[in-house]
């Protein structure tokens, strides 16, 4: 039998997992929209080898290529050398996915409560994992058919509060297509964002500085000008 400290940790490790792909590679390192401070950086490389995706890099070109713009202009060199840490190596990457991804979600649960391995592993390491996975798919995929366009109806981003809910804020997509570099990936982040409250917490907390966000006329502006009057 599975134990609620079982599910508690499990769903922690999916929204481990969930912010080092949306706080991480995706705000920070992708569009930097914000910047994120040692300690914090360490949370987030290790996180996103939790999510067991892709290496960061690679993201990173993904993304450029998925908003049309060069790898240089979202994550030049000197920005990677500045930040120190950007992503494990590629050849410790795979160890790190083994270590965060599988090994510790399914020990510490069989260390601390006595939690079965079977129970451990496959709950919080391989349903978690697979939940994650089709997640995160869902940005580019759902994302990108089902939804309204208010900010600019001429690209196929939406905004998808179904993926909103399962990607703790990357739903609002066509508005993250609009304004990139926005932190908040949303209208001033007054809707459900779990993303932006925790980089807010971060800020409050000293871990986080020069968040950038697109400025209200802005945004009225764009919608006024390309959008389709859905809000």
């Amino acid at each position: 039998m599975v134990s609620n400290k079982r599910f508690k940790q499990a769903y922690f490790c999916f929204l481990m997992t969930a912010l080092g792909v949306t706080a991480g590679a995706h705000r920070l390192w992708s569009h930097r929209s914000y910047k994120a401070k040692l300690p914090l950086r360490i949370f987030l490389a290790a996180a996103n080898s939790m999510a067991f995706q892709i290496e960061v890099f690679t993201i990173l070109e993904d993304c450029a290529s998925c908003c049309h713009v060069s790898l240089s202009e979202i994550c030049p060199m000197s920005f990677r050398n500045s930040n120190g840490v950007l992503f494990f190596p590629p050849r410790y990457y795979k160890s790190s996915v083994v270590l965060m991804c599988f090994v510790i979600p399914t020990f510490v649960p069989w260390y601390l409560w006595g939690e079965s391995l079977w129970n451990a592993y496959f709950l919080a390491s391989i349903l978690r994992y697979t939940i994650s996975l089709n997640v995160t798919w869902l940005v580019n995929s759902a994302a990108h058919m089902y939804g309204n366009r208010p900010y600019d109806k001429y690209i196929n981003p939406r905004q998808n509060t179904f993926v909103t809910l399962g990607a703790i804020g990357e739903g609002f997509h066509n508005y993250h297509h609009t304004f990139p570099f926005d932190y908040s990936a949303s209208e001033l982040g007054l809707k459900f964002n779990p993303t932006t409250w925790f980089i807010d917490f971060m800020f409050w907390l000293g871990l986080v500085t020069d968040r950038k966000q697109a400025p209200k006329e802005m945004i009225q502006a764009r919608k006024e000008r390309t959008g389709d009057g859905s809000a």
